[in-house]
């Protein structure tokens, strides 16, 4: 059997994107385009993937620079899709199967790549039906089904331009055959017509072949992405393909239009997300967790039974079983909530554990610490763990209580059963089971009067905006 060879062409500006980044760099679902042609063309198993760049070929190169396995092919000045392909052909032996993809049809579905370029015939074409032909090529078939010539929109006839199945510019065919084929279509130097790879067409029916023809039954997906409007109908249509695939393995999505997932999503059983959450990265969710409305988890894994409330953010988190997060949290990298703990409106937590019980439930920074288990954090306390050059560590024990409106300045510890009174400012370790406080004692004055603005009269009550 023939080995199959991948060409993929990403040389494109993409001019109408009106961006400095190359087209196929575009986030489609959170990833470059390009990744989900490469996705698809990794399924396919072929003995090489050749990708074809120019406009912003290092930017595109580094993007992928992972990818040991991809044979970059510089166009140099792109002079058009039959270039392309011969620039590539180049490094491809003469016996094998070239399957040519675009960088900047991200969603064309693998079904219709298996067919083409497992037709058997010395040529193949995708196509697609569509409701409005207008602008694209059209695929004129002979009594056998075959393609027997592709024309261009502006030189179609009335009778042609009636055809409603274009060309999608995908197409397999036999190395060597394709090569001699595009020789053949070179135009003359210095000339203004670009180098169409549709011309081979032409060349393998003069020679008496016939031309194989698939029809790929989703319009929307095979075709590219050329501008900002294009990018976001796709992706649309890719989240709703994901919706789709969780829904059908158990997940409940409150609206599935109204959700955004730009990584990868893992549930238990009966997991349910409210409207407007944005998954991004690897995110693991264990059985029974509710995710409320507005949410954003990033690379975190929740356990089973937590739930994160309204508008909270999280980030290289993990949520333990039946904890609660929110709502209006964030959850930094390194934050590690324990069983049942609990974090609410208003709290940071960075590089910090609280343990099993411990909650934080408003108004509240912690970085850099450990809260034990059963300890409660009160509204406005603050782990002053910065001293402007370094990190330092603040450890509170089990059972502590710290009032409310206290900052912790690290390094330090708070000891097991220990109180802090509120308004403090802590500094030194605090025992076990001892109470601390900073707080100054309070003076008052009676025969103190509220200044007045000259001139003013009145009760003194008056107010400025």
């Amino acid at each position: 059997m023939e080995e199959l060879h991948l060409i993929i062409l990403a040389a494109g500006k993409g001019t109408r994107m009106r961006s400095a980044r190359p087209k196929v760099l575009q986030a489609l679902g959170g990833r470059p385009m390009l990744a989900h042609v490469l996705e698809r063309a990794d399924a396919l198993s072929p003995a090489a993937i050749h990708v074809v760049v120019s406009h912003g070929r290092e930017e595109v190169k580094s993007a992928f620079a992972a990818r040991e396995d991809i044979r970059w092919v510089d166009q140099g000045p792109p002079r058009g899709t039959g270039h392309a392909v011969m620039c590539a052909l180049e490094g491809i032996p003469q016996r094998a199967r070239v399957l040519v993809l675009y960088g900047d049809v991200p969603r064309i579905p693998l079904a219709d790549l298996e067919a083409c370029a497992g037709s058997g015939e010395r040529l193949c074409v995708l196509g697609t039906r569509v409701r409005d032909p207008r602008g694209y090529g059209r695929l004129i078939e002979d009594g056998t089904g075959h393609l027997e010539r592709i024309v261009e929109d502006k030189d179609a006839d009335p009778q042609e331009a009636a055809v409603n199945h274009i060309n999608t510019g995908v197409l397999a065919g036999e190395a060597a055959a394709l090569q001699r084929w595009l020789v053949a279509s070179e135009p003359p130097a210095g000339g203004e017509r670009e180098w169409y790879l549709t011309d081979t067409v032409a060349h393998a029916r003069a020679e008496g072949e016939s031309v194989g023809l698939i029809a790929s039954a989703d319009p929307d997906a095979v075709l590219g992405v050329n501008d900002r409007a294009q990018l976001a109908y796709q992706e649309r249509a890719l989240q709703r393909e994901i919706a789709d695939r969780l829904m059908r393995s158990g997940l409940t999505l409150a609206d599935p239009d109204r959700f955004d997932c730009r990584g990868s999503l893992t549930v238990g059983t009966d997991c349910r997300l409210d409207v407007n959450v944005v998954i991004e990265g690897d995110v693991v969710l264990g059985d029974d967790v509710e995710v409320g409305p507005g949410c954003v988890l990033r690379e975190c894994r929740v356990d089973s039974g937590a739930r994160i409330d309204a508008c909270s953010v999280l980030e290289g988190a993990h949520v333990g079983a039946g904890a609660t997060v929110g709502p209006f949290a964030r959850l930094r990298p390194g934050a590690e909530l324990q069983t049942g703990a609990r974090v609410g409106n208003f709290v940071e937590v960075k590089n910090a554990v609280l343990e099993a019980g411990a909650k934080v439930n408003h108004l509240t920074y912690v970085g850099d610490a450990r809260v034990g288990p059963g300890a409660n954090l009160g509204a406005g306390t603050i782990t002053c763990n910065y001293d402007g050059a370094n990190k330092h560590h603040t450890d509170i024990g089990a059972d502590a209580f710290i009032g409310s409106n206290t900052a912790l300045v690290a390094p330090v510890a708070i000891g097991d059963g220990a109180t802090v009174g509120a308004g403090s400012t802590i500094s030194r370790d605090v025992p076990p089971g001892a109470l601390a406080l900073t707080r100054a004692p309070t003076r008052t004055r009676n025969d103190w009067s509220r200044p007045r603005k000259e001139g003013a009269s009145g009760s003194g009550n008056n107010h400025e905006g």
